[in-house]
């Protein structure tokens, strides 16, 4: 495997395992969690993993494909979701509608169901879904009107890094995150970046400053929230890569310094992502302790 060639759809492809069984009636998985919220209190919010059709960008590191289906869901199946996971949580200011991939993709969200989607969250002070910088345009603001409340897009930037993005089959520049930000700004559209700590082709120190850089890029095109996640194996191509030497998991130390440094600015909420955080520990002994430490940054975002 060249080192450094940009990895094509046909490898991270031909490098997957099976996916899991989903029934797009039913999302594949559903929470509440405590964030720290941009009014600076701790509130809930409802996470919804909504079971729909794969992200048509195969990014290199992305593992959300195994809980997707292979055809867009039925039109109604996403409301119906909804409905499944709302009646089963309790109650919550904030929602989450992640769909690993794009909400606005319209293979995998029926356009049909926006509206009957919209009358399902409206009354959260805060809904929150993802997508791709490339497939921001005016539906975004067309649904913030929709909804009535406060519409918070997640964009993935991963890396601020352009070699390193461009390599990452992401199909995105820093200049196309840049116009999706601007975009949504103009429709008072509130947005949170997803950054990456370590990904392929970097050592553990160039980790920490280029997850730290991609932060501050992300503040600076007008983001209000990053969430910084450790790069994982699992998904068939990372692991092929590790055995080549081109990728390591990062340590929860390197994520311990990125969340110091940007909360030290006062610039945004930044979020250490801790699923499965122990597999990054330094010293297994000392893994509840530094995701102990990362959890108070999270919910206190300070470093005290």
């Amino acid at each position: 495997m060249n080192h450094e060639t940009p990895i094509s759809d046909r490898s991270i492809l031909n490098a997957r395992g099976a996916r899991n069984d989903v029934d797009p009636w039913t999302p594949y998985h559903f929470l509440n969690e405590s964030e720290y919220s941009a009014a600076g209190v701790v509130e809930d919010v409802s996470t919804i993993f909504l079971t729909n059709r794969e992200c048509p960008f195969r990014c290199l590191m992305c593992d959300l494909w195994k809980n997707t289906t292979t055809s867009t869901v039925p039109l109604g199946a996403i409301p119906a979701q909804i409905d499944f996971a709302l009646s089963r949580l309790p109650p919550a200011k904030h929602v989450k509608l992640y769909n690993s991939g794009n909400f606005f993709d319209a293979q995998a969200i029926p356009p049909a169901d926006l509206p009957n989607i919209a009358d399902r969250v409206r009354h959260f002070q805060t809904v929150i879904v993802e997508n791709h910088p490339r497939l921001c345009d005016s539906r975004c603001g067309d649904f913030q009107n929709l909804l009535g409340t406060q519409l918070e897009i997640a964009l993935g930037l991963e890396t601020s890094h352009p070699a390193t993005l461009a390599k990452m089959n992401k199909q995105l520049t820093v200049m196309d995150f840049a116009r999706a930000c601007n975009l949504l700004m103009k429709s008072q559209i509130r947005i949170r970046a997803f950054i990456l700590l370590k990904p392929p082709w970097t050592t553990e120190e160039q980790g920490v400053e280029r997850a730290i850089e991609s932060v501050r890029f992300a503040f600076d095109c007008g983001v209000s929230c990053c969430a910084v996640i450790p790069v994982r194996p699992g998904n068939g191509i990372m692991d092929q890569l590790g055995e080549v030497g081109i990728f390591s998991p990062p340590r929860l130390s390197s994520l311990e310094t990125v969340m110091q440094e940007t909360l030290s600015w006062n610039r945004g909420r930044v979020f250490a992502d801790l699923w499965d955080a122990r597999q990054f520990a330094d010293d297994l002994a000392e893994a509840d302790l530094q995701i102990a430490r990362l959890e108070a940054m999270n919910l206190k975002q300070c470093l005290n």
